[in-house]
């Protein structure tokens, strides 16, 4: 995953800045537009569902201990 963001990285630089050298006022634009096409989720996304997958884990723990006690009467 760092390999592909900094070899895309190293490909955008180039393409936009050719041999020149890039200032770093321009290059966050560039940074950002690489991650964007990553694909990568925001911190707040993943823990949303992270607490949704655990959620869905509690009830289906619940539902196989009921399932098991109802075969046991």
């Amino acid at each position: 995953m760092i390999e592909q963001l900094a070899r895309q990285l190293v490909d955008d630089i180039n393409r936009v800045f050719g041999s020149e050298k890039p200032e770093p006022s321009k290059l966050k634009p560039l940074f950002e537009s690489t991650l964007r096409k990553l694909n990568l989720v925001s911190r707040e996304e993943f823990d949303a569902q992270q607490a949704v997958l655990q959620r869905t884990r509690e009830k289906l723990e619940a539902l196989e201990k009921k399932l098991a006690d109802l075969e046991c009467e």
